[in-house]
């Protein structure tokens, strides 16, 4: 079993992530959550948690991990600090203990964040983000939703480094995909768009 780091576990993303690599047979996941008593809810079920800001010293984060999962975000109230910088640190310190693979949650419009008419400032911090992490010499995949639902998850989606047009996708299924990003074989320095679409997540990805 490897040990996956999930930053950002306490989202409504994080969570469902952390839920999905419980009941994985590959992966045990680590909850890394920002306040003690975000830690219960995890603890309860059994799931390891570390105390983690990403505006902080994250050294202490990476210990004894294998792979990471950045599911954190702001909600638009820290971009730069948190979806930009904050990713930033936690590819340093993951780069230091050799982590085996970053798996990026993104965005739909990270890689052009200009054309943006909304949302610009927290796409330009994506966009930083994603560029430091293919530039840091560690295996990655840098996963871009269109726009989230809390729909129920289909396990089908369209997948393609450019999609060339907006859609949403379901939480859920943005969750499995990040999930099989973190398998050797899969997705290995790339990064690729997805929306709700026909194709089962493990067919679309090893197409």
């Amino acid at each position: 079993m490897e040990n996956v780091l999930v930053a950002g576990a306490n989202g409504t993303t994080g969570k469902k992530i952390v839920n999905l690599l419980k009941s994985s047979q590959y992966f045990e996941p680590v909850a890394m959550v920002r306040k003690e008593e975000q830690r219960e809810q995890f603890e309860k079920e059994n799931i390891k948690t570390v105390l983690g800001d990403l505006e902080k010293d994250l050294s202490h984060t990476v210990e004894n991990i294998d792979k990471v999962i950045f599911a954190a975000g702001s909600g638009g109230k820290k971009v730069v600090e948190v979806d930009q910088e904050g990713a930033k640190n936690l590819i340093d310190v993951s780069k230091k203990a050799n982590i085996k693979k970053f798996v990026m949650l993104s965005s739909m419009g990270a890689d052009n964040p200009e054309e943006a008419n909304d949302l610009k400032d927290y796409l330009r911090a994506k966009h930083n983000a994603d560029e430091y992490l293919k530039s840091a010499n560690l295996i990655h995949a840098i996963v871009r939703p269109g726009s989230l639902t809390n729909d129920a998850g289909t396990g089908k989606i369209k997948l393609q480094s450019k999609l060339n047009k907006k859609g949403s996708i379901t939480r859920d299924d943005v969750a499995q995909t990040l999930v099989r990003s973190l398998h050797d074989d899969a997705a290995i320095n790339s990064t690729f768009e997805i929306i709700q679409g026909e194709t089962l997540i493990g067919k679309a990805m090893d197409a």
